[in-house]
């Protein structure tokens, strides 16, 4: 097997990707503090196409050197918005018809595996590294998807986390088609 070029693979460039069909999801960071994490998640949003990425509170925006370093240039082609607070995203993602999950250890969760995105438009919030999602934005949200651990830790890096529940989504609203 040889491994496929960059060159050989066709991506769109940043004004197709603009113009491109999108995932609709968008993806919320609720005081997510390391640059290098909101870096990760612009390059997974760019990867599959979410419509847009929420910062909010103390997370870092663009343009940022340390962003930009796990980005790779993602920054250029997701669309983004910054928010003081994620209860302020939240609020405007409820009044423009937006289903939104908190991703977040909570009795009652929905395990991710038992969950079916179907043709509605939605938004997931992930939580600061150490504290998680505030509990404010949690009571406020639809319900919680709960990724399941099999291992000794309680929680996963927040941009391995994003790649779960984005992958989630993709693989039942545009990549089965």
């Amino acid at each position: 097997m040889r491994k496929i070029r960059t060159i050989d693979m066709q991506r769109l460039s940043v004004e197709e990707f603009h113009k491109a069909e999108k995932l609709p999801l968008i993806v919320v960071l609720d005081d997510v503090r390391s640059m290098y994490n909101i870096g990760s998640v612009f390059r997974t949003c760019d990867a599959f196409r979410v419509e847009s990425l929420y910062l909010c509170g103390i997370c870092q925006i663009p343009p940022s050197t340390e962003i930009h370093k796990t980005a790779l240039g993602a920054e250029e082609s997701v669309s983004w918005k910054y928010f003081k607070t994620a209860m302020e995203a939240v609020e405007e993602l409820k009044r423009n018809g937006y289903e939104v999950f908190s991703v977040e250890q909570v009795e009652h969760s929905t395990k991710l595996q038992k969950f079916t995105p179907d043709s509605k438009k939605y938004a997931v919030i992930l939580g600061n590294e150490v504290k998680g999602v505030h509990q404010e934005v949690v009571d406020a949200s639809d319900g919680c998807l709960e990724i399941p651990q099999l291992g000794t830790k309680h929680s996963m890096n927040v941009s391995v986390t994003a790649g779960i529940i984005i992958y989630k989504f993709a693989e039942t609203l545009m990549l089965k088609r």
